[in-house]
Formats: structure tokens, C-alpha cells, sequence
């Protein structure tokens, strides 16, 4: 299975960013091919709706590291999208990205799975409410099956992640896909 790994925190040693390695490091363990794309180090424009993707050829009019992201982005099984919870949403690193998945919208639809992860520093999951009701909108739209979530909590730096259950869940939910 080709999995595709999207994260969104500018932190290379981070929460979310340990997540994403243990998720691969179980994909991988259990044969699958994984990309890893870091948004945060990437030059993305945000989507502005010009149309232009729609009216020649699915040709997007930012030349920019999307065009790195599209063709793995096309040809996945599995998008999982991994982010920290900085103000009730995920951040506009992955955001940004995602709203640029509108070029490729009559070719993602169905066929594919999902998994969500994020890290907050907050104790209440209902910080994480607005990634969770954006992804849930976002697979259903796209008619994509969702393998999974992990939403970790109280998780503000990477010892106290490292202390919890989630980096364990994050390897096992990626050995399983």
C-alpha cells in the first residue's frame, strides 16, 4: 500500500512530528510504502479559487512544492494527516495544503483511507473539535474510509508525549493499515 504522511508542525522534533515517525516506523515495519511531506519546510501558496485547476487541464496556477505533494497525494491508499492543535483546528501549515487538494478534487474522490493525529497541549479533547469535524467533513466529502485517530492529549512537549500511550497507538495504527 502506498501511504502518504502529511504533517503540519514547523517543530522537527516535536509532538506531532513523533507521532508521524512512529506511524511510519509501523507502516513500514508491515511492508507498506511510505512518503513523508512536511509542510511547514515546504513553499505552498494558499488556494485562492481562481478556477484555473478547473478550466485547463487540472493545471494549478502556484508553481510551488504542491507540485512535489500531487502525484503521491493521486496515487495513495492512505492520507494521514498529522498536526498540532495550536487554536481549536489543525495548523495552517497542513491547512494550507489541504485547501490546495481542490486542483485534484475529480481525482481523490473515493478509494481511499484516512487517519488523523494531533497533538494539544490542553487536557479537553473538545480543543481538537475543529480538525475533528474538518477531517470527518473532509473524508465523507471524498468518500474515504477512515482508518483511524489519534488525538493526544496533555501532550505539550515531547517527554510528556513520550510518557503516554498515543506514540505506541500511533506504531500499531500504522502496522495495521
Amino acid at each position: 500500500m502506498k501511504v502518504l504522511v502529511i504533517t503540519g508542525s514547523a517543530h522537527k522534533n516535536g509532538t506531532s512530528a513523533y507521532l508521524a515517525e512512529r506511524f511510519i516506523q509501523g507502516a513500514e515495519e508491515a511492508g507498506h510504502e511510505v512518503y513523508r511531506f512536511d509542510a511547514a519546510f515546504k513553499d505552498i501558496h494558499p488556494c485562492i479559487a481562481c478556477e484555473k485547476c478547473h478550466t485547463d487541464a487540472s493545471v494549478c496556477t502556484f508553481k510551488d512544492d504542491m507540485n512535489e505533494l500531487n502525484p503521491h497525494l493521486i496515487e495513495a491508499d492512505v492520507v494521514v494527516l498529522v498536526s498540532p492543535i495550536y487554536y481549536f483546528d489543525i495548523n495552517a501549515q497542513l491547512k494550507v495544503v489541504i485547501d490546495r487538494f481542490y486542483a485534484n478534487d475529480s481525482l481523490l474522490h473515493g478509494d481511499k483511507k484516512a487517519v488523523l493525529m494531533v497533538t494539544m497541549a490542553d487536557k479537553s479533547g473538545a480543543t481538537a473539535s475543529g480538525a475533528i469535524e474538518s477531517f470527518k467533513g473532509m473524508t465523507k466529502y471524498l468518500d474515504w474510509e477512515v482508518k483511524g485517530s489519534i488525538i493526544a492529549l496533555n501532550c505539550m512537549t515531547l517527554d510528556m508525549l513520550k510518557n503516554t500511550r498515543y506514540p505506541n497507538s500511533a506504531y500499531e495504527l500504522g502496522k495495521s493499515l
